[in-house]
């Protein structure tokens, strides 16, 4: 999840992330250590006679989404017997080194914690979080975006509900474009040109901007192109950025970098947000969870702002791609699994929850809400009055199955500022870049105990 005020996708250092792998020792269940502590011995029918009990429980629930406080006061005030505190032990990748420390510690862990679908597998194969399928929820999947039920799936289990997703968008100045008389590009061939007309009235200015420190973002633009570089079958790993779908981001992207048509610069900054509202750049190809951010940041913007689907690499073949979103998991160390699941289900698929989580600033995993008529006609002035969620909704559609995450995927993130994110910073080829991560990321996974293809 990403929403608007922190970016929590960031580069983090390569120490942090070595303290996040757990490697293939913890694989496969528990240990002196603590690792996978806990059992899973409950049935859907626990975790309904959960709401029924008299029984007096406290959860603790770690996430560090703003303004999420309603909803637990929501779920507080309606099951006064399963109270739940909210506690903010970090974002994204610092949670996630406290929340390894305690599953190792065998202690000090929550009942239920947020984790980003890239983060997911590696708590996943190591038995660290219930699987949905073993208590017997698997059979939710209708509930909730395809695409987020695939994120919290690992080898064929689900070890997490759905909170929220960010299918990509294409965000853009409608009154840059309706200045220089271009059309809002629907194609990747299309976006090159309207770049070159940006560049072409004034030098200084970009079509947008590319940080080479965010993994995440190229692995979405990746994603978007068809390309799957990433195979994970238990602890077999495979890495390959030679793909045919890879191939494709690289050439349009080496275009644009090298013709000096999108601007190599690091985002989430006071020069980023200046330079959309300075009209530097014209555009940001970002997650659906953006408007927040876009209102925050760049307030004397209002109403110039319009949402377009992605450009596509083939003219009528809509495919997209996720960037960013969070799954909520039960942690197996917990006292109060059927508690916590039954908490973790409501949060994620009633559609009073899920709506106070949009208040919030998420953008919904969850079909109902997606379906909901007033969802889908909010006008939002800041854009223009335009249906945004519209916009979004058949973003969310269009995301292509089969995407994967590696199961250390946080410390593969850390590195890639080192090695693609240096062709991205030099304006050179990007595919050997991207082959210095794979050997850098391959190493890795081998020296964990994974078996890399």
């Amino acid at each position: 999840m990403k929403n608007h005020t922190t970016r929590l996708t960031r580069t983090i250092g390569v120490t942090a992330a070595l303290a996040l792998t757990f490697g293939l020792a913890a694989c496969g269940g528990g240990d002196d250590s603590g690792e996978g502590a806990g059992s899973t011995d409950i049935t859907a029918a626990d975790v309904d006679a959960a709401l029924e009990s008299d029984e007096e429980v406290t959860l603790e629930f770690w996430s560090w989404v703003p303004n999420l406080q309603p909803t637990v006061d929501l779920w507080n005030e309606k099951h006064p017997n399963i109270q739940v505190t909210l506690t903010n032990a970090g974002q994204s990748a610092d949670q996630y080194t406290k929340l390894q420390n305690a599953v190792k510690a065998g202690t000090g862990a929550p009942d239920v914690a947020q984790i980003e679908y890239f983060a997911l597998p590696q708590f996943a194969l190591s038995d660290s979080v219930v699987s949905l399928s073993d208590v017997g929820l698997s059979d939710l999947e209708p509930k909730f975006a395809g695409s987020a039920w695939d994120q919290v799936s690992v080898s064929g289990d689900q070890y997490g509900f759905p909170q929220d997703t960010g299918p990509q968008v294409m965000f853009y100045r409608a009154d840059i474009l309706e200045k220089l008389g271009l059309e809002v590009p629907e194609t990747w061939d299309e976006f090159t040109e309207v770049a070159r007309a940006i560049k072409a009235d004034n030098p200084d200015n970009y079509i947008t901007s590319i940080d080479p420190g965010d993994a995440g973002g190229v692995d979405s633009l990746i994603w978007q192109a068809g390309g799957r570089p990433f195979s994970v079958d238990g602890t077999t790993v495979g890495i390959d950025f030679t793909d045919e779908g890879t191939t494709k981001f690289t050439e349009t992207f080496d275009t644009l970098i090298q013709e000096d048509l999108i601007d190599v610069a690091p985002g989430w900054n006071d020069a980023f947000w200046r330079s959309f509202s300075d009209g530097k750049y014209a555009m940001w190809l970002t997650g659906a969870w953006a408007p927040g951010s876009i209102r925050t940041n760049m307030p004397d913007t209002s109403g110039m702002w319009r949402a377009a689907p992605m450009p596509t690499y083939e003219a009528g073949t809509p495919m997209n791609a996720e960037n960013g979103g969070s799954g909520v998991s039960v942690l197996k160390q917990g006292d109060n699994q059927a508690a916590a699941l039954a908490f973790s289900r409501w949060l994620t698929t009633d559609i009073e929850a899920v709506q106070s989580q949009v208040d919030a600033g998420l953008f919904p995993a969850t079909t109902e809400i997606m379906a909901d008529e007033t969802f889908l006609g909010f006008e939002d002035p800041f854009f223009g009055n335009q249906k945004i969620n519209e916009v979004f909704v058949e973003s969310s559609k269009a995301v292509s199955s089969g995407w994967q995450y590696l199961p250390f995927q946080v410390y593969a993130n850390s590195i890639f500022g080192d090695t693609a994110g240096q062709a991205l910073g030099a304006k050179t080829d990007l595919a050997p870049g991207l082959a210095t991560w794979q050997e850098s990321a391959t190493s890795y996974g081998s020296s964990q105990g994974f078996t890399l293809k």
